[in-house]
């Protein structure tokens, strides 16, 4: 019996290592198949890594010891309050676009306020960083290299995109060296995200980490299209949820940043809304598509260009609007002078309308000449933008870091909505309240996380 169990075991074996002998042969693919080599990354790779580099940077912040605070600790310990220095260290990722003049492309938030920036190429060598500009509005930066055997990316118009388009992202995730990852275009426009102001966001399912920012996403002939910025996930890490700035955004900031060291960004000159309901029956609108004009500024390109309050604005440069924040995201990623065509329906009557896009200025106070708790803090008025979107109060134009405002948390971008319990809703209100200098500057102040106190010692 035993020997027939033998028997059979050792029949019921060899089928299987017959059945399986097939499969182990196929297991590892050949290179070629009949005749012809297998698809693979790695040649437009060779050319595309080159370009992508490893950005360092080191900021200096001053922080004060809260002990400094009490009188009788610095007394009895011989400490003078002055606050420390501490050196903060972020990694990032840049792309190269200009060999010649060794122009980098990276993020905003990945070198805005360092003091050194270091970049590391492909093949080893770190060469110190001189920061062109930066434009947080869009959160794009450049950055310049002098250093000898660069290689460039070449720049694809981000424009001819379509979804489903293979796409691939190159960066330095988390430290760990250069990285590819790949993926297709998953939605094009998206916008609304916090961060930036002005967003046109190439959603990406290609993996995108921290540390990737500012990394190159390139199309199958290793052309850029978009430079990646950030990512949506519960968790930090990466759930196929990315975002990369066109290059049609990027390229149009970058010339700017390159020639002025800023942006000059046009402005209609209007307010608007979305149209909820209500205002479509009121309009006698077919639906709520567009953005309804609440206010038109005298003097402004919408007031030269004939616009009128009540007039529901559907497409510019014939592309649709859905509501308020398009036209803004829209006017915002135009340069200043820009022409633009507007499709404006009025007393049911569609018409084509033309403006020139104006530089906006936007008026600016020195917190320092307010309060001495001020000094290196510059106030501005709203821009439209904000003032479309329903905040109330004075924007933070700039923050010096090492400044008392810095230390107590106030940053650049910030809205100020009060100070104690005062409203603010113009530079005239500011200034009357630093007038009367309160014994303590409590700041309402608004930002992406919602509304929060800020005291300035």
């Amino acid at each position: 019996m035993h020997r027939r169990f033998l028997r059979s075991f050792c029949s019921l074996f060899a089928i299987a290592t017959i059945a399986a002998l097939p499969l182990c042969a196929h297991a590892a693919l050949p290179p070629i198949v009949d005749g012809q080599p297998l698809p693979s990354l790695a040649p437009m790779l060779q050319k595309v890594t080159p370009a992508v580099v490893n950005i360092s940077t080191k900021t200096r912040v001053r922080v004060s010891n809260p002990f400094f605070d009490d009188p009788v600790f610095r007394q009895f310990f011989g400490l003078n309050g002055s606050p420390r220095e501490q050196v903060e260290q972020s990694l990032g990722s840049g792309v190269i676009v200009d060999a010649a003049k060794g122009y980098i492309l990276t993020n905003n938030h990945v070198v805005g306020g360092a003091d050194d920036i270091t970049v590391t190429l492909q093949d080893g060598r770190n060469v110190k960083g001189t920061l062109v500009g930066t434009d947080p509005a869009t959160d794009v930066a450049v950055v310049q290299i002098h250093a000898d055997h660069l290689q460039a990316l070449p720049i694809a118009d981000s424009s001819t995109l379509r979804v489903g388009d293979f796409v691939v992202a190159v960066g330095d995730p988390f430290g760990l060296g250069q990285t590819v990852t790949s993926g297709i275009i998953s939605a094009l426009g998206r916008s609304g995200l916090g961060g930036s102001s002005f967003q046109n966001f190439i959603q990406t399912d290609a993996s995108i980490n921290p540390g990737n920012s500012g990394g190159a996403l390139v199309n199958l002939r290793g052309e850029l299209v978009g430079i990646n910025t950030m990512i949506l996930s519960p968790s930090g890490g990466n759930v196929g949820i990315g975002f990369a700035i066109p290059t049609r955004i990027a390229s149009e900031v970058m010339q700017q940043l390159i020639a002025h060291g800023k942006v000059s960004r046009g402005s209609l000159g209007v307010q608007t809304q979305d149209i909820t309901p209500d205002i479509a029956t009121l309009l006698g609108l077919k639906d709520s598509n567009g953005a309804v004009v609440t206010r038109v500024l005298p003097g402004s390109a919408a007031d030269r260009a004939g616009l009128q309050v009540g007039d529901v604005l559907t497409a510019i440069n014939g592309a649709p609007l859905q509501n308020a924040d398009q036209l803004n995201n829209a006017q915002g990623l135009l340069p200043a002078n820009s022409t633009v065509t507007l499709s404006v329906l009025r007393h049911g009557n569609t018409r084509q309308i033309t403006a020139q896009l104006a530089p906006q200025k936007l008026a600016i106070l020195d917190g320092g000449k307010l309060d001495p708790r001020l000094a290196g803090v510059t106030f501005s008025e709203l821009s439209d933008q904000q003032a479309s979107q329903g905040l109330a109060g004075i924007t933070v134009a700039s923050v010096n870091p090492n400044s008392r405002a810095a230390q107590a948390g106030l940053s650049a971008g910030d809205v100020i909505a009060g100070i104690g319990n005062r409203r603010i809703t113009s530079l005239r209100d500011l200034q009357a309240v630093a007038t009367a200098r309160p014994r303590q500057l409590v700041l309402l102040v608004a930002t992406d996380d919602g509304l929060n106190y800020v005291i300035i010692q």
